[in-house]
């Protein structure tokens, strides 16, 4: 860890409120556009893929390899748009990324079909995609280090809860709008031109965003902004060992987190026979749930420590992943409780891995620092949670899927054992 001080030229926090909504509103449009192409995923399949008369799946295989491939792009927007906050501000990256991901819906909203103008429909499409999938990681890295900044002392927990608040958010909206124009529109409608609606739309949030996060105030101290700007991999070749341990500290936490929040509806209806209603309604409500958790989470990291919360998520889903998984049956109680079970295990990682991170890296190299290692481990072992989970029970082995998830967790519950104590420290400026 970096030794702790507060310099006397740190950027002024005389508007929380403010920052709070500066980096939580930008955060959940970004995370709704990214969802949206999730829900959507069908209806774009069949507008902008071939369809193979051999087989049906062939259209939403390629839509879903496209959304892999903006995944993979999370680290090199976490690199790039990490170094512009460290090099130009952390408000000048916000708002990149802010307008990235606005450039890009639009873009999904606005692409061809494959009938009207054949493979540059597909082109279209995957370059959208990039362009979102640097935008959502570079959002983290610059996001996570600006709410950590704007925190007043023994508020960085709380602060920090708020990343996964908005992301929550962002998602349900996401998922709400498409339901909404699913059960309004006739599937004729839907698949012409309903499936572009929220693509728009994201583009004119994304432009409310915008407006929001140019009355931010930046939180790199005068004496940053003074300094030497830092190279493109600086934090890596001077903070290996910091790197890693971002890594380690991510591992266990994106594999749970996308296997709860994204992978446990699908996974229930393919092992226990949930119908596919049941499992939506008891994820929307599950995610509901965990949002308003967030908070808790933060202050409880701010009174008792950092590490504490670590560990009961990571011994937690080392101890309960395989018992929890396995309880589900056709029901939707029982899936229900299963769901809100983790997610209250998955608190105590969500709601103050922004701080936690923050905290590794000296502010010369924060956002940076905390952006490629985060969004790699997450596109590893996030990313491919519902792959893997639909591998073994391609390969017959559907019952290792939740050992591969716990000790996941109990690896990075060893990290979190050695890891210092940072929550009644003062953040270095």
């Amino acid at each position: 860890m970096t030794g702790m001080h507060t310099d006397t030229d740190s950027p002024p926090t005389r508007r929380p409120a403010r920052q709070l909504l500066a980096a939580s509103v930008g955060n959940a449009v970004e995370w709704y556009d990214w969802y949206a192409y999730t829900f959507l995923a069908t209806y774009i399949a069949d507008q902008v893929f071939p369809k193979s008369a051999d087989n049906s799946l062939v259209p939403l295989l390629s839509t879903f390899a496209v959304f892999a491939v903006g995944f993979f792009m999370r680290p090199v927007g976490g690199l790039l748009m990490g170094a512009i906050a460290d090099r130009h501000g952390r408000r000048a990256a916000l708002t990149v990324t802010i307008l990235l991901m606005g450039g890009s819906s639009l873009l999904v909203g606005l692409t061809p079909t494959y009938a009207a103008v054949g493979v540059l429909a597909p082109v279209v499409l995957v370059a959208a995609r990039l362009l979102q999938g640097l935008s959502v990681g570079g959002e983290f890295a610059a996001s996570t280090t600006f709410l950590v900044e704007s925190a007043g002392p023994g508020r960085r927990g709380l602060f920090s809860s708020f990343q996964y608040v908005s992301t929550t958010a962002g998602q349900l909206v996401a998922s709400g709008i498409a339901a909404l124009l699913v059960r309004s529109l006739s599937e004729d409608r839907m698949d012409s031109w309903g499936w572009r609606v929220p693509f728009v739309l994201g583009a004119v949030l994304s432009l409310v965003g915008f407006w929001i996060r140019q009355g931010a105030e930046e939180t790199r101290s005068a004496e940053q902004q003074r300094a030497p700007r830092p190279g493109l991999f600086e934090a890596l070749r001077r903070h290996p060992r910091q790197s890693l341990l971002i890594g380690g500290i991510t591992a266990g936490g994106t594999i749970a987190y996308y296997t709860w929040t994204s992978y446990l509806p699908t996974y229930a209806e393919l092992e226990a026979g949930v119908a596919k209603s049941d499992a939506l309604l008891a994820g929307t409500i599950s995610l509901a749930f965990f949002a308003l958790l967030q908070p808790l989470g933060g202050l409880l990291s701010d009174r008792f420590g950092r590490r504490p919360l670590l560990l009961f998520f990571g011994v937690g889903f080392a101890l309960l992943s395989v018992p929890l998984l396995h309880a589900l049956r056709d029901s939707f109680t029982v899936l229900l409780l299963v769901q809100c079970s983790g997610m209250v295990l998955l608190t105590g990682f969500t709601s103050i891995s922004a701080a936690v991170n923050a905290e590794v890296f000296p502010p010369r190299v924060r956002a940076a620092g905390i952006g490629f290692p985060y969004s790699l481990t997450v596109a590893l072992f996030g990313g491919t949670a519902p792959y893997m989970g639909t591998l073994f029970k391609e390969l017959g082995h559907s019952g290792l899927f939740p050992w591969y998830v716990a000790v996941l967790c109990l690896l990075s519950s060893l990290v979190y054992l050695r890891l210092p104590e940072t929550a009644h420290k003062e953040l270095e400026r």
